[in-house]
């Protein structure tokens, strides 16, 4: 079972640890595992727990009306506010929905925001910080591996429905979008795929852990304008870094852009003249700087 340090759990629910602390406390509504040297863990219960607890309380519980309900009301008063449409309480959702891989629920929550919001702002706003919270996590050891995988695909699911109704454009803008080798997170690639496609750039997605070669025959094949990438986890920064730089050594006029998690801790990157994807700001001037080639 997950084992989580209260600086986890804050990471993962924005509730601060001063704010757990209290609850158990004060309220005697949680009691964590404590090691050796005295240091707070928690297991999968007791997140899900918090979450529930931070849910009735965003709702107008007060927490001292919550520490003297049973954990069956608590959970029925949750699934009865699931029902309602509260923006207030999407994280805590979604969250849920990962720790008890509940389908439903996920899909329901998306489909909340997406009616509100549209597609482009949900994945920005919403899931781009969903990820980054459970991406941390992941690469800690703290999520389960089949927790992200069902997310993820989940995700994957709504980008591809995105993505297969747009028509494809005319490949008089062409940019070229691969994930490294060794590297298999393609979430932020497929959004950025979408958001090309939406905007009238022939994208080619090549996808996952793709040779620097495949993506050179690729560029001169269909006299493309951009490389684009991203990268969580798979790679260290050198490698990454070194396949950028075999792609614009091959290509002097080639504009390159990147994004994800290992893209940030590139300091050197405008060496390379690599241009950070960061928001969807940058994915428009992605567009325009094609357009313009």
């Amino acid at each position: 079972m997950a084992e989580y340090k209260i600086k986890d759990i804050e990471t993962l629910t924005g509730i601060k640890a001063h704010t757990i602390r209290i609850w158990e406390k004060r309220y005697q509504i949680l009691a964590p595992n404590r090691t050796e040297t005295k240091i707070r863990t928690y297991n999968a219960d007791d997140l899900i727990s918090i979450l529930n607890i931070a849910l009735l309380n965003k709702s107008g519980v007060k927490i001292s009306r919550i520490s003297e309900m049973s954990t069956q009301e608590i959970a029925k008063r949750v699934e009865e506010l699931n029902q309602m449409e509260n923006f207030d309480t999407l994280f805590e959702n979604m969250l849920l929905a990962l720790m008890n891989l509940d389908e439903n629920l996920f899909r329901s929550t998306l489909d909340l925001i997406q009616k509100e919001k549209g597609f482009d702002r949900m994945y920005s706003e919403y899931l781009t910080t969903f990820l980054d919270r459970i991406g941390v996590l992941w690469l800690a050891g703290t999520i389960h591996p089949g927790q992200e995988h069902f997310i993820s695909n989940l995700i994957r699911q709504r980008l591809m429905t995105e993505i297969e109704r747009l028509p494809a454009p005319e490949k008089k803008h062409v940019a070229i979008l691969f994930l490294p080798e060794n590297e298999w997170h393609e979430l932020g690639l497929m959004y950025y795929h979408y958001y090309l496609r939406k905007n009238g750039i022939y994208s080619f997605f090549l996808g996952q852990s793709t040779p620097v070669d495949a993506i050179l025959d690729c560029v001169q094949r269909f006299d493309a304008k951009a490389v684009v990438t991203s990268c969580v986890a798979g790679v260290n920064v050198e490698t990454y870094k070194n396949a950028l730089a075999e792609i614009a050594k091959a290509n002097e006029k080639i504009l390159l852009y990147a994004g994800g998690m290992l893209m940030e801790s590139m300091e050197d990157g405008e060496d390379l003249n690599i241009n950070r994807i960061q928001s969807n700001a940058d994915l428009e001037g992605l567009v325009q700087a094609i357009k313009l080639a």
